[in-house]
């Protein structure tokens, strides 16, 4: 870790750090919390997703849909009109529908091959915002004069990392420029998180071999045809699955690299010295 000990990150004259954990725990609320203060430049891997590394994907994939209108066809043939995502760091609509749920077209499925190949694409650009974490936080200290540096991570991260390789070129990378805090939910905040989705089942991205069981078993239990699947079904059914199968991920990833916060203490934050003191007695 970049800081070994409690008076080194104290001592630190710029604090960089990365949070990990699952979407719903409080990485954006601290990281926004932290941007407020005007002393931290908040680095959304997400957004760095959508925009960089998948934002061709996903405009394409709007104009795709756009030409089955001849109003807008006619419109997009001869350059009249613009057709675009906008997405911002508090809505990555754009993201999670071209990611999409497998299954019924009819409901708004996505074929199984066009879900996995999408799935890789994310996997990949993901991959590929985490590498560009140090750069980020180079870019921040000479343009903009931030010292202090946050990188807000998508939840899929364990997915795409191996936490027990001691090589992983993504965390060897990270571990380099940034430490590494898993924000820890309990068995309540998982129920409530199951509780959230189950109202409002949203797109994810999952590491491949998992995704793969889950389908295989999702069918066999429902004895549906890939085809017939509902969308929002199978991925309410795969969120506990989910959940269960990041929870060691992560923990790997705060015990070979990093340190745990507990989300309580994040979801209360309000300042940034009280991070500062939280992380110092972690530390210690």
């Amino acid at each position: 870790m970049i800081y070994k000990t409690k008076s080194d990150w104290l001592n630190a004259p710029d604090k960089r750090i990365m949070l990990f954990g699952m979407s719903g725990l409080g990485k954006t609320h601290v990281s926004n919390m932290l941007r407020a203060t005007g002393n931290w430049f908040h680095y959304s891997v997400d957004y760095r997703i959508g925009t960089r590394y998948m934002g061709e994907y996903i405009s394409d994939n709007l104009k795709r849909e756009a030409m089955r209108s001849p109003l807008l066809r006619d419109l997009l043939m001869t350059d009249s009109v613009q057709v675009k995502s906008n997405i911002t760091f508090n809505d990555l609509s754009p993201l999670s529908t071209y990611l999409g749920k497998p299954g019924d077209p009819a409901k708004g499925g996505v074929p199984w091959d066009e879900y996995l190949r999408r799935q890789r694409q994310h996997r990949a650009a993901e991959q590929a915002a985490m590498r560009d974490t140090a750069q980020f936080a180079a870019r921040a200290h000479d343009i903009y004069g931030y010292d202090n540096f946050v990188c807000d991570t998508s939840g899929s991260i364990c997915e795409i990392v191996d936490p027990e390789d001691e090589n992983d070129p993504v965390l060897s990378a990270l571990s380099d420029s940034v430490l590494m805090i898993w924000i820890e939910g309990s068995e309540d905040h998982a129920d409530e998180l199951a509780r959230r989705f189950d109202k409002a089942p949203k797109p994810m991205c999952y590491q491949n071999d998992f995704l793969q069981t889950a389908w295989s078993d999702y069918l066999t239990e429902t004895n549906n045809a890939p085809e017939a699947v509902d969308p929002d079904a199978f991925v309410r059914w795969t969120y506990r699955r989910a959940l269960a199968h990041r929870q060691p991920r992560y923990r790997a990833m705060a015990d070979n690299w990093g340190l745990t916060l507990k989300a309580d203490d994040m979801a209360g934050m309000t300042s940034e010295s009280e991070l500062v003191e939280v992380i110092g007695a972690a530390l210690g």
